[in-house]
């Protein structure tokens, strides 16, 4: 199959016709660049990732987990900014023409692009190792974005989901097993937190998606708030797969695995009695794991109050003590 063969193969498949923000693509697919027009007073936030074999997925990875998991990573941006998805860009390296790999990576893609009404409005492919990259673009009102910094001492910290399951079940895969079919799902097909990532807006004082790991990722948090954070590990949620595993064991994955797409935000205590209707909106339950602290450092205690020091905080691509998928 040709270059262009592929491309127009991509597009049938992978084109969501009725797109939440489709008018706002004025041009697309067929030219040099795309050109978008912003609806009313939104501005555009942007993200890419790049999903590399052997890094993010293992070799001989379902076609269909790798397109759902590259748009995912990018959507799951977007959820932590709070933005509205509107458009996306694929940039596909392929080492061989497979019609057959092509169609179900593209279903993968797909089916997740329908669910949360973002467009395909370009892109590129080329011949090389396989390697996918998506760049997403999203709309949200000026000062109503979500960003990393604001949290302040007092807030609470809260996780969404129940994170660990993803690292889990790469852990298994790894030793040769064969993982839970839950943890599986939160490793191939993540399910990125837009909904929630809408509802935080004008709540949250700061947000980031766990994707490197919860403590690293809460790390970059109290980086740019100028904050520290004290974290309670008997609050924290297990995975229904994970229960039986001696704590020493969960907690690195559930804290340094990364890879699960939750999102991690802070809230005023103030609004504390808002999180059952925040969870319900956005269809994810969240706990609450600890709470910001004026003094600099990330504390975290086991259960009776004793310091735990874990072994790592995430993962780290360039890193001698990389822990997780990435």
């Amino acid at each position: 199959m040709r270059e262009f063969d592929l491309i127009r193969r991509l597009q049938d498949i992978i084109t969501v016709p009725d797109a939440r923000y489709g008018d706002g693509c004025v041009l697309g697919i067929g030219d040099d660049a795309a050109i978008f027009e912003m609806p009313g007073n939104l501005q555009m936030t942007a993200c890419t990732d790049s999903l590399v074999e052997g890094v993010h997925f293992p070799a001989g990875a379902s076609p269909a987990a790798i397109g759902h998991k590259a748009l995912a990573v990018n959507l799951s941006d977007l959820a932590a900014m709070g933005a509205e998805s509107a458009w996306f860009l694929l940039s596909l390296t392929l080492p061989r023409s497979d019609p057959g790999w092509l169609d179900s990576f593209a279903r993968g893609v797909a089916e997740l692009a329908s669910e949360t009404g973002i467009l395909l409005a370009g892109g590129d492919v080329t011949s090389g190792p396989l390697n996918v990259c998506v760049t997403a673009l999203g709309l949200v009102e000026p000062g109503r974005e979500l960003r990393r910094s604001g949290a302040a001492p007092g807030d609470l910290v809260v996780v969404s989901g129940r994170p660990g399951a993803a690292a889990h079940a790469l852990q298994v895969i790894a030793s040769g097993g064969q993982p839970d079919a839950r943890d599986l799902a939160a490793l191939e097909f993540p399910r990125p937190r837009l909904r929630l990532g809408r509802a935080l807006r004008g709540l949250a004082t700061a947000c980031i998606d766990v994707s490197d790991g919860l403590l690293a990722d809460l790390g970059h948090v109290l980086e740019a708030s100028g904050a520290g954070a004290e974290l309670d590990l008997h609050r924290l949620p297990c995975p229904a797969s994970m229960a039986s595993m001696p704590e020493r064991q969960r907690w690195p994955l559930q804290l340094s695995g990364g890879d699960d797409y939750e999102l991690c935000f802070t809230l005023p205590p103030s609004d504390a009695d808002r999180l059952g209707e925040l969870a319900g909106a956005a269809g994810t339950e969240l706990t609450v794991i600890g709470s910001i602290t004026a003094s600099a450092g990330l504390i975290v205690r086991g259960p009776g109050g004793a310091l735990y020091d874990p072994p790592q905080t995430g993962y780290e691509h360039f890193g001698d003590d990389a822990d997780g998928a990435g």
